[in-house]
């Protein structure tokens, strides 16, 4: 039997292609390799205070409970409910959270008492409407993404700005424009 050079260069080619792309985009990322953010994506910050603004405006006041997270932070709350002892908070490790990268900030309504709630239905300007979604709707009219949106895992409290990026893509080291 003849030895098939073609076939044998195809074969070594076709692994180092699927090398290539388990590297690429099935290994996870090494975040040290990666200039991180260390505060909130200047857009993210400015759509932000427009965020409080406005819903001062409609008398709702809101808190910013959480913004630029580094990874140690992140995967603190991770460990909440897993090593530590507490609830569940999240089920994104240090580099899994739009957060690390400083495109993510969670809110709470304050009640009348000046204290953070985190009551869907709580209607503090005694409009009829829901506080919270009332700030939903502002929010997504500044370009947010809203957590409670997601398909499966709910999370009411966040709001993101991906700009067209993936987190597979900031873990790569892709960046907005304007960081």
């Amino acid at each position: 039997m003849k030895f098939n050079w073609i076939k044998a260069c195809l074969v070594l080619i076709s692994f180092g292609l699927l090398g290539v792309v388990l590297y690429k985009y099935m290994l996870p990322p090494n975040l040290d390799d990666i200039k991180l953010a260390d505060e909130l994506h200047p857009i993210v910050a400015e759509k932000k205070d427009e965020l409080i603004q406005r819903a001062n405006e409609l008398d709702i006041p809101i808190i910013i409970t959480a913004g630029y997270r580094s990874l140690e932070e992140q995967n603190e709350l991770y460990e909440k409910g897993r090593l530590n002892t507490g609830n569940i908070v999240t089920y994104a490790k240090g580099g899994e959270s739009l957060h690390n990268f400083g495109l993510a900030i969670d809110f709470a309504i304050l009640n009348k008492q000046g204290e953070a709630i985190w009551d869907m239905d709580y209607d503090g300007n005694d409009n009829r409407k829901s506080d919270w979604m009332e700030v939903v709707t502002i929010a997504k009219g500044l370009g947010f993404e809203w957590g409670g949106d997601w398909p499966g895992f709910k999370d009411y409290p966040h709001l993101q700005m991906t700009f067209g990026l993936s987190l597979r893509e900031l873990q790569q080291g892709r960046q907005p424009k304007g960081q």
